[in-house]
């Protein structure tokens, strides 16, 4: 745990695929909580003529690139997923950039607090920097049940992507705080809402 006071108090939200983090993420961010998506970073990272993009296409093979020059996420996704080594070569590449861009945005930052998306938080050690892990979690029949509507993926895929994370038991068992994630939206909203009077307070 990070115990820097030049930044805000910050938050790493995470969680297995489908457990819903981005509706956790938007229901801050409705509080006026600043939410940075590592996603995002991400994709800015790699955009058409970026070094990023071009050592990751020398290295996967200009099979990855869309017609469009932009990166083909899920063609990368599937490359990745089959071959750890892959994964860990692409994660190496990555997550410094990242660190380096989430640092800067952190020191502009007066809020109470800020939100951190990070999928892989816990299977990384470069965001050492943040206080307190949120980890947001339901059941493995729902995760399925979520991804396979959002992304029209094949369960057996789902599976492969849920098998290669951190598994659930050992994920809650590193967090700080925990949201359960088996209802309605409103209940979430209810639960964010929650978080967020804690956040503040212990910011005071």
């Amino acid at each position: 745990m990070s115990t820097d006071n030049s930044l805000p108090l910050t938050i790493g939200l995470t969680g297995g695929i489908g457990s819903g983090k981005s509706n956790v993420s938007q229901f801050f961010a409705e509080l006026g909580v600043p939410v940075i998506d590592t996603d995002q970073l991400s994709r800015e990272l790699v955009k058409p003529g970026s070094p990023l993009l071009s050592e990751i296409s020398k290295y996967f093979g200009n099979e990855i690139l869309l017609p469009s020059g932009n990166l083909d996420r899920n063609s990368l996704r599937k490359k990745i997923f089959a071959n750890p080594d892959k994964k860990q070569w692409l994660e190496q590449l990555l997550h410094p950039k990242i660190k380096e861009l989430l640092l800067t945005q952190l020191t502009n930052y007066k809020n109470a607090y800020v939100v951190i998306v990070v999928p892989l938080l816990l299977e990384s050690t470069n965001y050492n920097f943040i206080n307190r892990v949120l980890v947001v979690d339901c059941s493995e029949e729902l995760q399925l049940k979520r991804t396979a509507i959002r992304d029209q993926s094949k369960v057996a895929e789902i599976k492969k992507i849920i098998n290669s994370q951190m598994p659930r038991t050992q994920r809650l068992s590193l967090a700080d705080d925990i949201i359960v994630n088996q209802g309605s939206l409103n209940s979430l909203r209810e639960k964010v809402l929650e978080l967020h009077e804690k956040y503040q307070q212990l910011n005071d």
